[in-house]
């Protein structure tokens, strides 16, 4: 299931954040070697204090934290206009139409001890939810694109889910890898065809607030 949490309500599930930001800091830092900031093992970002909307993919048995990624509105301050305006050396995007995605991670330890198959379908199986839940809740907000940066090892990933994109801007090279900022629709189409890799018909979102309350771009 997915649970969407604002940040202003992250203080009412502590187990499942100190899971998400101690996963944050093993697959950005650990992992990626991405030059991000961990303090006792959490990684947190300025980001975290602008009250983005967060959408968490847990088990429902154990309550292990499979994965998240973060929405921000484009109007407010954001990755892509803040951190990464060399990949839109034209200008950023800014819309109240349009979300930024960031952060989206896949718990490593849900692979540990799996066989490499088994592996790669637990990891397309959670990324997969965490995209039906992106558009399931950008839809309820009446957003229409999502944009992301991400580097050539998502991009590969994104193919493999079958999750199409429009690269803008001019990916760079930005530290070791190739990094791109993409424009995700926002449609009942996408969801279908997300939906269909996976086997995910139904709606994933277990937590559905009214829709006012999304309108972080408003």
């Amino acid at each position: 299931m997915i649970l969407a949490i604002e940040g202003v309500d992250r203080h009412h599930y502590p187990d499942l954040f100190e899971q998400m930001f101690r996963m944050r800091a093993a697959v950005f830092a650990g992992r990626l070697a991405w030059d991000v900031t961990v303090v006792d093992g959490r990684e947190v970002d300025r980001f975290d204090a602008e009250d983005p909307l967060y959408l968490l993919c847990v088990d429902e048995v154990t309550q292990q934290l499979k994965g998240a990624v973060r929405l921000l509105p484009t109007t407010g301050p954001n990755m892509l206009r803040d951190v990464f305006a060399v990949l839109v050396p034209d200008g950023s995007v800014e819309s109240p139409l349009i979300w930024e995605s960031s952060r989206f991670a896949v718990n490593p330890e849900l692979a540990v001890g799996q066989a490499r198959q088994d592996a790669n379908h637990i990891v397309n199986t959670t990324t997969v939810e965490l995209l039906c839940g992106l558009v399931e809740a950008a839809q309820l907000a009446g957003v229409e694109h999502i944009v992301s940066v991400f580097d050539a090892r998502m991009a590969r990933i994104f193919r493999a889910v079958d999750c199409p994109y429009d690269v803008i801007g001019v990916p760079t090279r930005i530290g070791r890898t190739l990094t791109y900022a993409g424009l995700f629709e926002v449609s009942d189409a996408m969801r279908l065809r997300l939906g269909n890799k996976a086997g995910l018909g139904k709606p994933v979102l277990s937590s559905r607030p009214p829709a006012s309350a999304w309108a972080l771009g408003a």
